[in-house]
């Protein structure tokens, strides 16, 4: 016998939503790994820079980093994807990214 599924396929009594990739958002990411004392937040910086990203990367006492960026969704996803790439300064073993609103506390990006 056959069970009937539980949550319905997304096409079902839904139109697609296409996102707005020039929608300004803020991202913060934590990143896991060895990132501390390998350039990591001179890399994030230089990358957020020519994405036109604002924002700042933090190095943590817990060996993280965390960088706090806002901008368009499109360079948002491009910084996630170059921070998730093997280009990377250091080893990043895992990066917690969480979006919002963005707040226009920054103007330009730092390294604290």
């Amino acid at each position: 016998m056959e069970m009937p599924s539980l949550h319905p396929r997304p096409s079902d009594d839904r139109e697609r939503e296409e996102l707005d990739l020039n929608e300004s958002l803020a991202m913060t990411a934590v990143i896991h790994g060895t990132v501390l004392g390998v350039g990591f937040r001179y890399w994030a910086w230089r990358h957020a820079e020519k994405l036109g990203l604002v924002g700042h990367a933090t190095n943590n006492s817990d060996g993280t980093v965390t960088i706090e960026v806002e901008g368009p969704r499109w360079a948002l996803q491009e910084l996630l994807k170059s921070l998730n790439s093997s280009d990377t300064p250091g080893v990043v073993m895992t990066v917690d990214a969480h979006y919002g609103p963005v707040t226009g506390r920054f103007s330009e990006f730092t390294r604290n």
